[in-house]
């Protein structure tokens, strides 16, 4: 009777610690997030600090704001962090997520050749500078993979009177214009190798070390305004959502410490993102 008394209470405490330790390995939470955040070098920088001041893993699936978004969808990730205001607020209307919280911002920038053969460098009128690249039939390269950089490109090739979809599906656009489906590290390569130009966010063009013969052509226009939010996904919609961890991983990236860490993070002194959670507009 004994011995079987320590059986059960053997058994007992094997299966509590095996509770206990895949309650320690689940301290882990998914989030899709756009090329940016991780091209740039800002996950490698912020997500150490929240591991140490909360304990919780971060695995970060990096994507084109549009995939990041389906990957939400499918119920695939707790978070989705993206920038894409216009997407975002449909994830939210689709019942996806509950609450869209703005994080921080910087700025796209048109980089291209030295050579400028559109003749557009140093200027700040994003719409006039497209403009002429269709007008000289300047090389451009696209992402083309609905993300948010994607997005925006087409949004501003629209402001400058320029439907870039209808063309392409009409196969009226010419050879200058080329849209490889890939990321923007690819797509700056590509731009690279070709001496082409190309629509980045300034994060990633910050950190991207093969850059050739590119260099800014157009910034600072506000136009070019490119602010990121985040959302958990809605646990109503897919229950296997860790909603706890991913709303403490959201916490985190508005509180003072989360801000302060976007704030700090640089390459060769210049800062690549701007914290802004307080601003209800975003």
């Amino acid at each position: 009777m004994k011995s079987r008394r320590r059986l059960l209470s053997f058994a007992a405490a094997a299966l509590l610690a095996g509770i206990s330790v895949a309650s320690a390995q689940d301290k882990s939470i998914v989030v899709s997030s756009t090329t940016s955040t991780q091209d740039s070098g800002l996950f490698g920088h912020i997500l150490p600090l929240f591991k140490a001041k909360t304990g919780i893993d971060v695995k970060v699936v990096s994507q084109g704001t549009g995939q990041a978004l389906d990957t939400g969808r499918r119920g695939d990730a707790d978070v989705v962090f993206v920038h894409a205001k216009s997407a975002e607020e449909k994830f939210l209307s689709e019942g996806f997520s509950l609450k869209r919280y703005p994080v921080m911002y910087n700025d796209f920038v048109l980089v291209g050749p030295k050579s400028d053969p559109a003749g557009i460098k140093g200027g700040k009128d994003i719409v006039a500078a497209l403009k002429a690249i269709k007008d000289k039939s300047a090389e451009f390269i696209s992402r083309g993979d609905k993300s948010g950089t994607h997005i925006a490109e087409l949004n501003l090739w629209k402001a400058a009177g320029i439907d870039i979809e209808k063309g392409l599906s009409s196969k009226d656009l010419g050879p200058w214009y080329k849209a490889i489906g890939q990321g923007m590290g690819a797509a700056l390569n590509t731009a690279s190798a070709s001496n082409s130009y190309v629509l980045t966010d300034r994060g990633t063009w910050l950190s991207f070390k093969n850059r050739g013969d590119l260099v800014i052509a157009v910034e600072g226009d506000r136009k070019l305004f490119n602010q990121y939010g985040v959302m958990l996904v809605n646990p109503a919609k897919h229950p296997t959502v860790k909603k706890d961890l991913g709303q403490a991983f959201i916490d985190w990236l508005i509180s003072p410490d989360g801000q302060k860490a976007i704030a700090d993070y640089k390459i060769g002194g210049e800062q690549l993102f701007y914290p802004n959670a307080g601003d209800p507009s975003a």
